[in-house]
């Protein structure tokens, strides 16, 4: 296996990168689908956040309110402590479970963390892609495609760890100021030198395989 964290502010694209790599083949976790995964109805995650929040995160069907209890943590930064408490350690194994189970392929694996630097989990990857917009391309991004109002943006924006500090932990950075197929071009090539880095990985391990 050939682990790639793939993380990157809000609005930089990270979902667009992610879905290009899966289309050339890797294997893709997303830490979003867990953590729906492990706050549905019923599970302790949601009996922990209806305790912490209220009912009033919830929506009709009884499932957690993303965008309401977005607004509520991103609001306030000891809010979104409790939430991270919740969510995080639960998120973090059902990702090693899944690692787990793909740990024998030879090819590339992805894990899309938005929050990997901010939680300090980049290590033991083979490789982090941090897909990079500016501050002011991402609140222009949130008003015009997520209807946020614009002090809203700029309040999700800064609750994320400042782009420099996820450059700093990067091995390849792909800038996304451009159109969707620029953004789809660097995806697609760094696609494919993932591959190649995994192939070589792949042919070393067998290397060092000692004879039977």
């Amino acid at each position: 296996m050939y682990l790639v964290g793939l993380t990157g502010g809000i609005a930089s694209g990270k979902s667009t990168v992610a879905a290009r790599f899966v289309e050339r083949g890797a294997e893709l976790i997303d830490a979003d689908d867990v953590a729906r995964e492990v706050t549905l109805p019923g599970t302790d995650a949601w009996r922990e956040i209806v305790e912490a929040f209220g009912e009033d995160v919830l929506d009709d069907e009884g499932f957690i309110d993303r965008p309401r209890l977005g607004r509520l943590v991103f609001a306030d930064a000891r809010k979104r402590a409790t939430l991270n408490e919740i969510t995080h350690p639960r998120i973090a194994a059902s990702i090693a479970d899944r690692l787990e189970v793909l740990a024998a392929l030879d090819g590339v694996v992805v894990v899309d963390v938005p929050l990997l630097v901010e939680l300090g989990v980049e290590r033991g990857y083979d490789a982090i892609v941090v897909v990079a917009t500016h501050e002011e391309t991402q609140v222009a991004r949130l008003v015009r495609d997520r209807g946020l109002p614009e002090d809203e943006a700029r309040q999700r924006v800064a609750a994320q760890a400042p782009l420099q500090r996820k450059l700093d932990a990067a091995t390849h950075v792909v800038w996304n100021e451009g159109t969707l197929e620029e953004l789809t071009a660097k995806a697609d090539d760094l696609a494919a030198r993932l591959e190649e880095a995994a192939r070589q990985k792949a042919e070393r391990l067998a290397r060092e395989l000692p004879d039977h």
